[in-house]
């Protein structure tokens, strides 16, 4: 079996990215039985794509097109035309990305990492959603099977026309991992982090920034201890506020360091598809704070506060109920862990692949 891959999105640094690049990463190590095809499309950014594919030494063929995802988006998405075979040559199966559904002859398979964009279209780009609410069309119609990481993710896909019997759910796992103390205070210094802090990751109306940050004033943490916020795009505005920190993107070093370091994480986003920094909060042994609903519940399991994300109060009183046990959710966390992987990921997914080519 031929398989295709694409890998465009890897370089951008965000859950998707770091989605395909662990996925693919382990098919290559696990499957030594077929052939993969990685193809990438960037105009700008191709030798970003080029350099991936050598980290990944030689288990894989590698086609890299300098076209523009916006070009293609047009091409494939909304016109759909230009078979994607005529670019790469003849496979048995196609793994489209969270972005661009190419036509083609060939089987194909696509995830679907949340439906963000179609949920919550006045706080999110028109471009972005024209781009998801044509994939999804696409996906429906011609996927043999579409992969989602959370319950939630199906049922939302479920509601918008997707049959049930195409959805498999594979969960993903944590990119982040404990960093040595050593390297915590160095970080902390490198972003002048003194004393105790909360960590929030992620900033906008979805990921409740305004109501974290009530709440952390409302909880008798903001006595005690700052609020470190990571993540944002440029332009974005934020108010300031006393023992709040906004530090923007950071990279993964820096963020598995400070998140280790921090007292805990406070993640009540009002909607996520899966929540992988829950799961990298529990390999930094850091408690979790996060909400009762969408897929956050499903990935916590009994391993972290959960609280209604509507309510500040209800955020503020989680909070300090997280800085009460932080041992007990720290062990419950790291057990809550032992079920995910990257390597189960990927047998799962390769599973998907085989069902899919020999049905």
């Amino acid at each position: 079996m031929k398989i295709a891959f694409d890998i465009s999105q890897i370089i951008y640094g965000t859950g998707v990215s770091h989605y395909r690049a662990n996925l693919i990463k382990n098919l290559l190590d696990l499957d030594k039985e077929n052939q993969y095809l990685l193809y990438g499309l960037s105009l700008r950014r191709s030798d970003e794509l080029k350099k991936f594919t050598e980290s990944l030494g030689s288990g894989a063929e590698v086609k890299i097109f300098p076209f523009p995802q916006r070009l293609l988006h047009l091409i494939w998405n909304k016109l759909h035309i230009f078979p994607l075979e005529k670019l790469i040559g003849k496979v048995d199966l196609i793994h489209t990305s969270d972005w661009l559904e190419p036509p083609s002859v060939f089987a194909k398979v696509t995830t679907v990492h949340d439906l963000a964009p179609l949920k919550f279209p006045r706080i999110t780009p028109k471009a972005v959603v024209a781009v998801h609410k044509n994939k999804l069309s696409l996906v429906r119609t011609e996927s043999e099977k579409v992969i989602v990481p959370s319950e939630c993710t199906k049922n939302d896909l479920i509601d918008f026309g997707v049959e049930e019997g195409s959805i498999v759910v594979i969960p993903e796992a944590n990119n982040l991992t404990k960093t040595q103390s050593s390297s915590v205070v160095d970080v902390q210094q490198k972003y002048k982090i003194f004393g105790k802090y909360l960590i929030a990751i992620g900033v906008g109306a979805r990921k409740n920034t305004e109501k974290i940050i009530d709440a952390y004033k409302l909880s008798q943490a903001g006595k005690d201890l700052k609020l470190v916020i990571v993540g944002g795009k440029p332009g974005i505005r934020l108010s300031q506020t006393r023992g709040v920190r906004y530090l923007g993107y950071v990279n993964d070093n820096d963020l598995s360091a400070l998140l280790t370091g921090a007292e805990a994480l406070v993640f009540p986003s009002l909607y996520e598809g899966f929540g992988v920094p829950i799961l990298d909060s529990f390999a930094c042994e850091t408690p979790v704070v996060t909400s009762n609903i969408s897929s956050m519940p499903e990935v916590a399991g009994d391993a972290a506060i959960l609280v209604d994300p509507t309510d500040t109060r209800s955020i503020a009183q989680g909070i300090e109920e997280a800085l009460s046990k932080p041992k007990t959710l720290i062990a419950k966390g790291i057990k809550q862990l032992e079920k995910y992987s990257w390597k189960e990921t990927a047998q799962k997914t390769l599973d998907v692949y085989k069902s899919v080519v020999n049905n």
